[in-house]
């Protein structure tokens, strides 16, 4: 077992203050931007680590069972038993989960405003970075990749987008959004504004909405967030609530 992670009381106050939903099975929690879900670099604890404060005296954490960028918010969900994990991790496999994000888009809505991106990527490692890119179906390193998208509400300059992606490739929306040359606004690394209609973009503007899963007790289930004050912020703003 990895050894514990020593946190502070402030530490410790925050992860549990983002606390969606818990059961015997899993527990639920909505992912500022900013943190990193695993692998940071800084000095600063990742999510992963985070999640020492709700471990049992001698038992693991509780694990992750998909990531979200840094900078994205909203929806992540762990096992907080082996059994569970085992069981929510065959079920990403088989795509039973469906997962929803809200994105602020620019110059505007989509044409059309809604429909499928189905564009293969494939990622590029630049020094100590990795992105992606869209290529070729028989380029030997192309995965599949598609995205259901649909306009919520289109205002001048900016466009609010329902995201639904099937498949799970890193930067799969981004990259996907930026090919029909709607990028994400904030997103610096594939060509988002970082100024629309007169207002600083203060990140990536990508929120994890919903999770919808197969519950490991049995049924689904499904868990929502709606988006931060900043997002809210911006999307009013810009007459897109």
């Amino acid at each position: 077992m990895k050894v514990p992670v020593k946190l502070t009381a402030d530490e410790v106050a925050f992860v549990r203050g983002l606390v969606l939903y818990e059961d015997a099975d899993i527990l639920a929690l909505n992912k500022p931007a900013g943190l990193s879900s695993q692998g940071g670099r800084g000095q600063v604890n990742t999510l992963d680590e985070l999640l020492w404060a709700f471990a049992k005296p001698g038992k693991a954490r509780p694990r992750l069972i998909h990531r979200l960028d840094r900078d994205t918010s909203g929806v992540i969900l762990t096992a907080k038993t082996h059994p569970a994990a085992s069981f929510l991790g065959k079920a990403m496999m088989r795509r039973a989960f469906s997962k929803t994000y809200v994105a602020i888009v620019t110059p505007g809505a989509p044409e059309p405003k809604g429909g499928v991106i189905d564009a293969p990527l494939r990622r590029v490692e630049a020094g100590r970075e990795a992105y992606m890119q869209v290529c070729a179906a028989d380029h030997p390193d192309a995965e599949a990749a598609r995205s259901r998208y649909k306009t919520l509400k289109a205002g001048e300059g900016a466009a609010l987008l329902q995201l639904d992606p099937e498949t799970g490739r890193m930067h799969q929306l981004r990259v996907h959004l930026a090919s029909i040359g709607r990028p994400i606004a904030g997103d610096a690394r594939y060509g988002g504004a970082l100024m629309v209609g007169g207002h600083p973009v203060p990140r990536l503007m990508l929120h994890a909405r919903a999770l919808g899963f197969p519950h490991p007790g049995g049924g689904t289930k499904r868990l929502e967030a709606e988006p931060p004050a900043d997002m809210a912020e911006l999307i009013g703003k810009l007459g897109l609530g």
